[in-house]
């Protein structure tokens, strides 16, 4: 079920990407970087279809992966490298010469929503999107470069060359494309079940501990702590709660310490008893 789950995953993000290429990016000549940047300016210069350049660097790209990076990451990179392109020609038959807007206002905001979406569901899915990703892998490898400086050096470039031939108003919108889907995929990466995290500091440690347990029925983990001024031993309440039960906690704990010392966080994602798995009690 799991890799049934990824894979569809993985098919639903590449035709996503290609759905906002298509719809969004290409009828509005708004620039970008990436393996779609390059083929544009292909396709500018010498009208090759962006789908067929896709195919290709693609596969040149997972060769160049497979041979610097091993086999194992070569495998996660094959169901992209043949996804995409193959979603931007089925979109290119099922859409035509389709354009939903010229606004490049809008055409910008829901080209880099819909790409940094399927980008963000490709990777959580464990798989990765090939192409342009794979040279800053290979350089840090042989060159210790960061992956995200020689990223970065990689779109500049991509963009410069789109320059040449798109109006100055285009390329500014693309940068404004980079920078949501860029928003939007560190959202995606992040997204999972948000949570609060609850530490409590206080003399009446037990008693809270015993409140939160018996009528809120959320764990509670307690800490040896010392204070760092008067050098008193006490004790640090850990305990992560839904964030509708912060309101209930909150007003348990103070009833009972009104000074206590509490520092309330919000997590993005719990895993283990009493959240992506059942509740046992002894």
């Amino acid at each position: 079920m799991n890799t049934v789950k990824s894979v569809t995953a993985v098919v639903f993000g590449n035709f996503l990407y290609a759905l906002a290429v298509k719809l969004f990016l290409i009828p509005a000549d708004l620039v970008t970087g990436g393996t779609t940047g390059i083929a544009l300016v292909m396709n500018h210069l010498w009208g090759v279809p962006v789908s067929l350049f896709v195919l290709i660097f693609n596969v040149a790209m997972l060769a160049l992966g497979w041979l610097f990076l091993g086999r194992g990451f070569a495998l996660t990179t094959l169901a992209s490298t043949f996804l995409y392109p193959a979603s931007l020609e089925i979109c290119n038959v099922l859409f035509g010469e389709l354009v939903l807007t010229k606004d490049l206002l809008l055409c910008t905001i829901f080209s880099g929503a819909g790409i940094g979406l399927a980008l963000g569901i490709v990777i959580r899915a464990g798989a990765s999107t090939g192409g342009m990703d794979i040279p800053p892998l290979v350089f840090q490898k042989l060159f210790r470069i960061p992956v995200s400086a020689s990223m970065y050096c990689f779109d500049f470039c991509i963009l410069l060359l789109q320059m040449m031939f798109r109006p100055v108003e285009n390329v500014l919108y693309g940068v404004v494309l980079i920078l949501i889907y860029t928003i939007v995929l560190d959202k995606m990466l992040l997204i999972g079940s948000n949570r609060t995290e609850l530490k409590i500091i206080s003399p009446q440690s037990r008693e809270i501990c015993d409140a939160i347990l018996s009528q809120v029925d959320r764990g509670v983990t307690l800490l040896d702590g010392e204070g760092g001024y008067l050098h008193r031993d006490t004790q640090l309440l850990f305990s992560v709660i839904s964030n509708r039960e912060l309101i209930q906690v909150d007003k348990i704990v103070h009833r009972i310490d009104p000074d206590c010392f509490m520092v309330v966080n919000r997590v993005s994602e719990v895993r283990g008893r009493g959240f992506s798995m059942a509740k046992q009690y002894q």
